[in-house]
């Protein structure tokens, strides 16, 4: 039996380009984001989302210390490979509901993950999400791919 994907973490920071800290519960607006993020508006890139996989890889590659939300990413996934999801496919996380907008980005400089990990995982494994429905998500919600 598969075990299904879920939510590791929910991630947030005030500043774009800076590692977030996990909180206990998200509030996700819908077409905004993650309730207080300084990546949410309304344009295509509402929330990052990563897997806890990735971060591993990264982890076997002798970097120390990374966790949820090192790499600015909101949600940290467990059991879903995201970056092999087409654009436009449809995720319900808990009971909220997200369109995958874009795979991976191009990494900016002065950045503060590059400066603190290195090297950054995100523009290849990362994807990004706009929020159809909002609602609160938390550690432990199920991800479903419609």
């Amino acid at each position: 039996m598969t075990t299904p994907a879920k939510v590791v973490s929910i991630n947030i920071s005030t500043g774009k380009g800076t590692i977030k800290k996990p909180i206990p519960v998200g509030n996700l607006i819908e077409n905004h984001g993650l309730e207080g993020d300084a990546h949410a508006g309304p344009w295509h890139r509402q929330l990052c989302l990563l897997a806890i996989e990735s971060v591993r890889k990264m982890d076997e590659t002798g970097i120390k210390g990374l966790c949820a939300g090192k790499f600015a990413e909101n949600i940290t996934t467990e059991g879903i490979e995201l970056y092999s999801l087409a654009v436009g496919t449809q995720l319900k996380i808990g009971d909220t509901l997200h369109e995958v907008t874009q795979i991976g980005k191009e990494c900016h400089s002065g950045c503060e993950v590059q400066k603190l990990v290195g090297k950054c995982i995100v523009p290849k494994e990362g994807i990004f999400t706009k929020v159809l429905k909002g609602g609160q998500i938390q550690a432990g919600d199920e991800i479903t791919v419609l």
